[in-house]
């Protein structure tokens, strides 16, 4: 078999990779943002872990729309748990912020947006968790809280990749329509990978 040229082979990854954040965009808006991010990113997060099980060859458009139609309504339901515990951080944050002052209200803020903190770190380890296991919904939403409270090493990993890949952004606002979220979801799902590995090595192990 004649051996294709590297120079093909990286630009069919480019586009690979540009189709998929505009499929993103494109099933976002479709879904008026809030009920199409949770199904255009587990579409997504599904893509880029095929790609890297070695499934390179699956047709990005094709599985996408299946993917983000065949989990819009399960994923938008976990989205609603997630919505709503944001909306309640929110008005607590307002209530702390209007209506509270001193030494008291800086330790209740504190507190308020390290569980914002937790709340997005338990967001991004959803997808890669719901496009890898198959749990129920009340699974799916515990073991993302848990993953983001007890994965310190890849947590920060995550949080160092993502400032990065912002910083990229920033500063070539351009790659916004490129790379703004096929980025950020392949860096999570590998880093994630790489963590279920450890995890169910230690499993088998204790077996």
């Amino acid at each position: 078999m004649k051996k294709v040229p590297w120079m093909i082979v990286v630009c069919e990854w480019i586009w690979r990779g540009i189709l998929a954040n505009w499929c993103w965009f494109v099933f976002t808006v479709l879904g008026m943002g809030v009920l199409g991010f949770f199904p255009a990113s587990v579409a997504l997060f599904a893509i880029v872990r095929k790609w890297m099980r070695k499934d390179r060859d699956v047709p990005v458009l094709k599985t996408f729309k299946e993917i983000y139609f065949k989990e819009w309504k399960r994923s938008n339901g976990i989205g609603l748990v997630f919505y709503g515990i944001g909306l309640f951080l929110f008005i607590d944050i307002r209530i702390v912020d209007q209506a509270m002052t001193g030494f008291l209200a800086n330790i209740l803020s504190f507190f308020l947006y390290f569980l914002v903190l937790v709340l997005l770190l338990a967001v991004g380890y959803f997808f890669a968790i719901y496009v890898h296991y198959e749990l129920s919904i009340k699974g799916y939403i515990k073991q993302s809280f848990l993953f983001a409270l007890t994965s310190l090493p890849s947590t920060i990993l995550i949080v160092i990749g993502l400032t990065l890949i912002g910083y990229l952004i920033n500063q070539y606002p351009g790659l916004i329509a490129f790379i703004s979220a096929v980025a950020p979801a392949f860096w999570m799902m590998r880093v994630c990978l790489t963590r279920f590995k450890a995890l169910e090595r230690r499993v088998l192990q204790h077996n």
